[in-house]
């Protein structure tokens, strides 16, 4: 029989900090495959084929956690170079990505271009690469459409901008709700478990775990 941790996936990952927001754009792949999917890739997309060619693996997916300017502003040019598939985020972000071109403009970013996913993601919908398997929680409040992507085996997340280290995603932004962003964590991403990691749309990372104990926005202490 084999031992079931032998058999347990594994996982790389890169970031990299893309545009004036230095937006945590992810390389994440299957160390058994090398397959790999970039998360959320905001622009300089010279930038990270580089780190892709870097890391020695194929993408073959681009992952959108919302539909905000610094985490997609990248993503159709980053697609037409490698020819794959846009997965998320959820519908409820289509404006957004129908108008990334303006969005863009009034941050003096240019060269963007709007773009739509090959799929959108509903909550309890699966996404995969290679071998690693992501479950979605769909959490709005920063951004309707806003999305997560949870592996239970590696007990690992990528949060997009829902939440932060020491912070929680703006809400003062098109279609954000600092009631509804509070619920998507509170019923949504700390039930997975303070065993959890993850990987944020700016910044360093932590676990769950670290964030309800010290989170301002989560402990009350604001």
């Amino acid at each position: 029989m084999t031992d079931a941790s032998e058999t347990k996936a594994k996982a790389g990952a890169a970031i990299i900090p893309v545009t004036l927001f230095q937006q945590n754009c992810t390389l994440l792949w299957c160390e058994t495959t090398r397959k790999a999917v970039v998360v959320d890739p905001g622009g300089e997309v010279p930038q990270i084929l580089a780190a892709i060619k870097q890391a020695e693996v194929t993408v073959e997916k681009i992952w959108l956690t919302h539909g905000h300017i610094d985490h997609v502003g990248g993503a159709a040019d980053l697609r037409d170079d490698l020819k794959v598939p846009i997965e998320g985020p959820h519908r409820a972000d289509k404006y957004l990505l129908n108008n990334v071109v303006t969005s863009g403009e009034m941050f003096g970013m240019t060269g963007m271009r709007d773009v739509l996913p090959d799929r959108w993601l509903e909550e309890g919908e699966t996404v995969s690469v290679g071998e690693l398997s992501f479950s979605i929680l769909h959490c709005p409040g920063h951004s309707p459409g806003s999305v997560v992507y949870f592996n239970d085996q590696m007990r690992f997340a990528l949060v997009g901008d829902v939440l932060f280290k020491g912070s929680i995603g703006r809400t003062d932004l098109s279609g954000g709700c600092h009631a509804t962003l509070m619920e998507s964590i509170t019923r949504k991403l700390l039930p997975l478990g303070d065993d959890v990691s993850f990987i944020c749309g700016h910044g360093p990372g932590s676990t769950l775990g670290h964030e309800r104990l010290s989170n301002p926005f989560l402990t009350g202490d604001l």
